[in-house]
């Protein structure tokens, strides 16, 4: 399923790209994840690859990147295409009501979240602005560290309400 590109949706992206823009963003309202110095590498309709790399602030004592800051990755590598979505529609409300994760090797390094639920989302957010009904889209961000390894996966439920 391929996503219409919106012009709304294009200058979102442009203005999340540029790296000196989202780290202030980041500063402003996501403090945590410009600590830990999430990076974003790739933004399209359909997906996001979000990275997260092995340093003092993201550790924990087995020497591997706490589990927090990886769900943190995850969680911003689904977030950030839902907030492109919702900025081509009207108001709408974007809130995670579930997460689960699978952790399948230990994360050191820099590892990679790619999630490529955007035209899940993009629909969810359509539907909810056409009936003002909430819609749930579970998105899933697998991580992979610079050898090709999964190291995790999260699955992310999302909640989107039209607030017209």
């Amino acid at each position: 399923m391929t996503v219409a590109d919106t012009p709304q949706a294009a200058a979102f992206r442009r203005q999340v790209l540029i790296p000196l823009k989202l780290r202030l963003f980041l500063m402003q309202k996501l403090p945590m994840a410009w600590l830990a110095g999430l990076r974003l590498r790739q933004l399209t309709p359909e997906q996001a690859v979000v990275t997260i790399r092995f340093k003092f602030l993201t550790q924990n004592p087995f020497r591997s990147i706490y589990f927090a800051c990886l769900a943190m990755a995850a969680e911003f590598a689904s977030g950030i295409q839902a907030m492109m979505h919702v900025q081509a529609g009207g108001p709408v409300s974007m809130l995670v009501v579930k997460l689960e994760g699978d952790f399948t090797k230990k994360a050191v390094g820099l590892i990679a979240f790619t999630c490529p639920d955007g035209p899940l989302i993009a629909q969810a957010v359509a539907e909810s602005c056409a009936t003002g009904e909430g819609r749930t889209v579970v998105c899933t961000s697998t991580g992979v560290d610079e050898a090709g390894d999964v190291v995790a996966i999260f699955r992310l439920t999302w909640s989107f309400r039209a607030k017209c």
